[in-house]
């Protein structure tokens, strides 16, 4: 069963070369916490003789200090390596084995069964073939047991096995075992898996692992190794789809050779093969393959080549090279499904970071379709997504992008033998917090939106600068931030005022004003407020095109909303005012009676009492109220205007 092999003592390159070519089966363990997904695979590395002496003399030792099964071998330890996992005994990390038999090689993930390490399952899983889902006999089937086969369908992972572990700790009864084999093919057919088979084992035993234990009679089905060891790996099915290879880097070593070098995830391409790049959509013919070891005639999906081409055309580095005749679509807006993996909820409208294979784009998500109820698979309404809840949202990108649908796991298992369905590299993406760089979410493109094909810019004869050059100013956008109570509609109102007199076209945009009718549906929750913030950033951007000098005073708390803002405007235009009056200050003013209601506990999720004010870093203007009056501030804001070249 081992990788070791008397070829090692009698001809040991002929062994290499056999270990070489042997078929390689990527698979994970997931499922519910201490269901015994490490000490599988512990027993799994030992059985395969992939635990050397040196590592079983210290995992004697290990085992006896923290293992959790008295004087036998604690195999989970093999894989538990950080001090909180062994403290605690649980998986917190993926943890990637290699080992071999004689007919396959494996790598396995370990991933964790906590809630709370979800996102790691989902990291393990994105590039698996097969996924083992253990399960305790006694507790059955788990709620976390079912977001990971959720989430094992959504990353289309057609082939599951069930290890129904803990056999001898309910008497290995075949009544237990038969009742987790129906509720589970219930639950697997309802989500898309098709190809499921069930081992009842004990992973710390050995039982029905390697060789079949004699303590189950009633099972005539594969061990666990066997099942691994014969399962079709769909080596193929990549090189199936039509070519795709995302520009990694522009190699440019010197003035005679330009290549775009990167990973093909899709197909095949030989030399001769026409190319469109995309987005631009330019096209080509593949003139050269080059690869360290010299030139090949056909590349295929898996190998990392640089690609030269006849023509010099623009490409660079998140650009996609496809076959001519099969292109990826482009879009700037989609439907997918979303896994949220933070511990702070998704706000829908806030700008985010998107990485879908070698580009970064800016998106922002809308208000969920739906979440799924991981248990009963019902589609229910929602706000947002919180940690580990999987919804349907719309994205919306900041520019056109290349993709193809994710497969999922119902849409591989009836591909037959055409043309492979989506491509899985080319379909996900993860999200990240633009301000602390944190990976906050994880995806699958099912298809662009029809208004993302049909809906254009329409060409306008007056445009911006003919509005300026009639209103005899330059637009922008000064945007005052700051407390309840700072004095930003104060000294805003001043501004207009004498901007006005000046004989400038503005308009005033208050808070509490477009809350009565632009923003009346909006309450004051995190994720009011963003919507809150964006909806105005919109209209401001409106205003600006219009020729207006806007003035928008709003609270607009979170730095990524103001960003937001200024984004929505070119260089130049938009001054930031930030109203820097202490919460002491803004409370003992109280104008409206607000913070008196919020200390009181009558008032929820208001800024400065219950819900954060990030102020901001680097405003163009900054006025502290405690030492200049509110038209001393507007005086300067108006000299800032005309330094800027706004008047």
């Amino acid at each position: 069963m081992a990788h070791i092999s008397d070829l090692i003592a009698v001809d040991i390159d002929e062994y290499l070369t056999s270990h070489q070519y042997k078929s390689l089966l990527r698979f994970i363990t997931c499922g519910s916490v201490d269901d015994g997904k490490s000490t599988l695979i512990g027993r799994l590395l030992y059985e395969s003789h992939m635990v050397f002496e040196d590592h079983l003399a210290q995992l004697t030792v290990d085992s006896v200090k923290v293992g959790t099964q008295g004087a036998d071998l604690d195999f989970a330890l093999l894989l538990d390596g950080l001090t909180a996992e062994r403290e605690q005994g649980i998986t917190i990390d993926v943890a990637y084995r290699f080992f071999s038999t004689e007919k396959r090689k494996f790598i396995v993930a370990d991933t964790p069964g906590h809630e709370q390490y979800t996102r790691n399952m989902v990291t393990g899983a994105s590039t698996a073939d097969v996924a083992v889902v253990m399960i305790d006999a006694r507790k059955g089937v788990l709620t976390q047991t079912r977001r990971h086969s959720y989430l094992v369908s959504l990353l289309g992972i057609s082939r599951v096995v069930v290890a129904v572990n803990k056999m001898d700790l309910v008497d290995w009864s075949h009544e237990t075992y038969q009742a987790i084999v129906d509720e589970y093919s219930a639950f697997a057919a309802r989500i898309g898996i098709e190809s499921v088979t069930f081992v009842p084992v004990s992973a710390l035993r050995g039982d029905n692992i390697v060789e079949y234990s004699e303590k189950s009679p009633w099972y005539d089905g594969p061990t666990l190794m066997t099942y691994l060891e014969t399962v079709p790996v769909d080596e193929a099915s990549s090189a199936d789809g039509a070519f795709r290879m995302p520009v990694q880097w522009v190699n440019r070593p010197n003035l005679d050779f330009r290549g775009f070098s990167g990973r093909i995830v899709g197909g095949a391409i030989r030399t001769g093969d026409a190319i469109r790049v995309l987005p631009a959509g330019t096209t080509s013919t593949v003139e050269r393959i080059v690869t360290m070891d010299g030139d090949l005639e056909v590349a295929m999906s898996g190998q990392s080549v640089t690609i030269t081409f006849v023509d010099e055309i623009d490409a660079s580095r998140g650009d996609l090279i496809c076959a001519a005749d099969a292109p990826a679509e482009v879009a700037d807006q989609f439907e997918a499904h979303v896994v949220w993996m933070h511990d702070d909820e998704m706000l829908p409208g806030r700008p985010y970071l998107m990485k879908i294979g070698t580009r970064t784009v800016g998106v922002t998500i809308a208000n969920p379709k739906y979440r799924v109820d991981v248990n009963s698979l019902e589609h229910l309404a929602a706000n947002t997504l919180a940690l580990n809840e999987i919804g349907v949202c719309n994205l919306s990108i900041d520019r056109a992008i290349p993709f193809d649908p994710y497969p999922s796991a119902a849409q591989l298992g009836h591909e037959g033998q055409g043309r492979r369905v989506g491509n899985r590299d080319t379909g996900s993406f993860v999200i990240i917090d633009k301000i602390t760089q944190t990976t906050v979410g994880a995806g699958m493109l099912h298809f662009a939106l029809r208004r993302s094909h049909n809906i254009h810019w329409q060409d306008v004869k007056v445009d911006k600068v003919a509005r300026s050059e009639q209103s005899r100013h330059q637009p922008g956008v000064v945007w005052f931030t700051g407390l309840s109570g700072s004095g930003k509609s104060t000294i805003a109102n001043i501004v207009e005022s004498k901007l006005h007199a000046l004989g400038v076209r503005t308009y005033l945009l208050d808070g509490d004003n477009v809350r009565h009718g632009l923003n009346r549906d909006l309450g004051f929750t995190d994720a009011d407020r963003v919507e809150n913030i964006r909806r105005i950033a919109e209209v401001s951007g409106l205003m600006v095109d219009a020729g207006l000098i806007v003035l928008v005073s709003f609270i607009s708390p979170f730095r990524s909303e103001r960003d937001l803002a200024r984004g929505r405007v070119e260089p130049g235009e938009f001054i930031e005012v930030h109203v820097d009056t202490p919460i002491e200050v803004a409370e003992q003013r109280d104008p409206k009676g607000l913070y008196a209601k919020a200390r009181a506990g009558e008032l929820a999720n208001f800024t400065g009492i219950d819900s954060p004010y990030e102020a901001p870093e680097s405003p163009e203007i900054r006025v502290d109220t405690t030492e200049v009056s509110a038209e001393e501030a507007a005086d300067r804001i108006v000299e800032a205007l005309r330094a800027a070249g706004r008047l």
